[in-house]
């Protein structure tokens, strides 16, 4: 079984409400650790096989598997998280604009309101992102005026046209 599906597995397991939550607010403190550890980092980026960078951010092989899972959206080069192994080589070479984005699309708030993204990105370019983000996320409804040309390229009016039975 690889790394990732033991993860899957280690996070989808039955526990109580209150397990639940310790599980999750667990590696949710170790991921924001590893974050803080990256963030500092900058552009110079880790490298090494997958049980080496593991045990530079105090996981789990397993953990930084699913570490792995969330980071990887945000990689230059990302990898197939199903088939990674102790020994696979791994490079974190961060895309810190796509990591920003990302965080907010997860709703991270515990991750994009880090003080070390002061050393990354002004307050003005994580607004600018923030507002990316939410224009994005934003329903764009196109609706065709009865005097519009039709859009089927007939060159007559829409009421006179594909609107005649609306």
């Amino acid at each position: 079984m690889s790394l990732f599906s033991q993860w899957k597995e280690l996070g989808q397991a039955e526990r109580s409400e209150k397990e639940y939550k310790q599980f999750w607010d667990g590696y949710f403190d170790i991921e924001k650790e590893a974050y803080i550890k990256i963030l500092v980092r900058k552009e110079d980026f880790y490298e090494g096989t997958l049980s080496e960078l593991a045990a530079g951010f105090d996981m789990e092989c397993v953990v930084f598997a699913g570490f792995m899972d969330g980071i990887n959206d945000s990689l230059k080069s990302g990898y197939d998280v199903d088939k990674l192994k102790e020994g696979t080589k791994v490079k974190l070479e961060v895309d810190f604009e796509k990591l920003y984005y990302n965080m907010l699309e997860a709703k991270a708030k515990w991750l994009y309101t880090l003080p070390e993204w002061d050393g990354i990105y002004s307050e003005e370019k994580r607004r600018e992102i923030r507002e990316r983000w939410r224009l994005d996320k934003q329903a764009v409804s196109h609706k065709i005026g009865r005097n519009d040309p039709c859009p089927c390229g007939s060159g007559k009016k829409y009421k006179k046209c594909c609107g005649q039975d609306a």
